[in-house]
Parts: structure tokens; C-alpha cells; sequence
């Protein structure tokens, strides 16, 4: 049983994130849940990489002396699983916002769209959603966003070591991504789609691994919770 010197040493916890759950969420979750276990006035606490709220999985949390270790861990490659839904687009390129534009899917193939990942192999430019939380002048970008403003976003460069396509069920496709800290599953699903000259957007995704750390040894913040009060 951990105690309160562990937390305050420092500790890796595991967290599968529940879907609608913000990351913010579920580190004030774990972070009450000590505080409350040991009596503490404050402790600190602190995630190695953002999942959206639609997302799913992996989040790792770090306590005490290891929030120094946070962007160690977060420079670490990750893995993912989730859905692309062809045939339309929606600005946050997933489901937080509504569709805007549809496209035509019949021209596409099985083959077309395994063909399709050689494109996004090894170092690639990305383009981030213009709904994500990275800062231009100061702002975060989906505040541009939401007020409806122009702004111009500069490409970056990400690295996708593994691309597979586990399912097709067409407007459907299940998909095993691995790649490098900064890639946006969001823009993979978005320019995939164009890649197929149609339209796409992510409807689920899932963190599965970061570096060793597998979501499988994972416990929800609810779990982790009720593990404490035992």
C-alpha cells in the first residue's frame, strides 16, 4: 500500500481517462483523492501530455518530486487506436464540432485506403487543428476558433513509425497509429481523408501506450480513488 511518503517522493500513476472526462479532470480527481486519503493541505500533481475529452486511455500522472520527470515522459512516442469516419469534415477535424462539408466516398477502395498510409510514413508535415490548445500570440488557438477569427498555422514536422488499417467498415475505418510527441491524430484523419479525395474526421481514439507504459495496467480515476480507501 503506497503511503504518504510515496506520493510525496513521487509516483507514476496510470490512469485510464474516461471518455468526456478533460484531462484537468481526472489529475483533480487523483490529486483530491490523496489529499483526502492522507489529510494533506496540498501535494503536487501533474499529467505528461494531454487527451481531449473525446478521447480515451492513457494519461500518465506524475506526484510529488516526479512532475519534474513530466516532460521526459511526454517527449516519449506514443501509440493509439480509434476510428476515422469518411466522407466529411468537421473544423475541430472530430466530433466536438458539427459537420460542415460532405464529400463522396463510393470512388474508395480497399485498397485505396491501405495505399493511402504510405503517404503519412516516417517524418511528415502537419498542420495542427485550428480547434487545439497551442498558443499563437499569446491565445490559444481555439479561441481564434471559436470567435470565428482567421489565423494562419504554421506546419510542423511529426514522425509516424507505424500506420495500420485493422478495419474497414466504410464511412468506417479502425486504424493503429504510432508516432512522435506533437502528431495530431485529428490532422491524420482530416488529411487522410483528402488523401482519398474525400472528406474525414476522427470519431474515437484511444491512447494505448506511452514509451513502456501500457493503458492495460491502467485504472480509472475511480478506481484509483476506491484502491486508496481500501
Amino acid at each position: 500500500m503506497l503511503t504518504e511518503e510515496d506520493f510525496k517522493n513521487g509516483q507514476i500513476l496510470l490512469i485510464d481517462k474516461p471518455l468526456e472526462w478533460s484531462s484537468f479532470q481526472a489529475v483533480n480527481k487523483v490529486k483530491w483523492a490523496i489529499k483526502k486519503k492522507f489529510n494533506l493541505k496540498k501535494i503536487k500533481v501533474g499529467h505528461a501530455g494531454t487527451l481531449d475529452p473525446l478521447a480515451t486511455g492513457l494519461l500518465i500522472i506524475c506526484t510529488g518530486k516526479f512532475t519534474k520527470r513530466i516532460p521526459e515522459l511526454q517527449g516519449q512516442i506514443k501509440e493509439y487506436t480509434g476510428t476515422f469516419t469518411l466522407g466529411a469534415t468537421t473544423p475541430s477535424y472530430d466530433l466536438e464540432t458539427e459537420v460542415d462539408q460532405e464529400f463522396p466516398t463510393e470512388h474508395i477502395t480497399t485498397e485505396s485506403i491501405h495505399a493511402a498510409t504510405d503517404q503519412f510514413m516516417g517524418e511528415i508535415d502537419q498542420f495542427p487543428p485550428i480547434f487545439s490548445a497551442l498558443k499563437k500570440d499569446g491565445k490559444r488557438l481555439y479561441e481564434f476558433a471559436r470567435k470565428g477569427q482567421e489565423v494562419e498555422i504554421k506546419s510542423r514536422k511529426v514522425h509516424i513509425s507505424e500506420f495500420e488499417i485493422t478495419n474497414i467498415d466504410l464511412p468506417n475505418i479502425e486504424f493503429r497509429v504510432v508516432c512522435s510527441k506533437g502528431t495530431y491524430i485529428r490532422s491524420l484523419a482530416h488529411d487522410f481523408g483528402k488523401a482519398l479525395e474525400s472528406g474525414g474526421h476522427l470519431s474515437s481514439l484511444r491512447r494505448t501506450k506511452i514509451g513502456d507504459f501500457d493503458v492495460k495496467n491502467g485504472q480509472s480515476p475511480l478506481e484509483f480513488e476506491a484502491s486508496l480507501k481500501e
